[in-house]
């Protein structure tokens, strides 16, 4: 069996790693969403950045 290509191997760990990377971001939007207007307004957040900014409030 031929072994990998560095490229390809290099190629695949990146494509893990934004697909985690987006995933954690959809479940971080979704428990953003599911917050009342008073609980975002707790955390310093408004509905609007919620739906904008999410990347930027990652658990990670």
């Amino acid at each position: 069996m031929q072994a990998f290509a560095p490229w390809l191997v290099a190629t695949l760990l990146g494509l893990i790693r934004w697909s985690a990377r987006k995933l954690a971001e959809r479940r971080d939007r979704n428990a953003l969403l599911e917050l009342s207007d008073e609980q975002l307004k707790d955390i310093g957040l408004s509905r609007g950045q919620t739906e904008s900014d999410v990347d930027i409030y990652t658990r990670y």
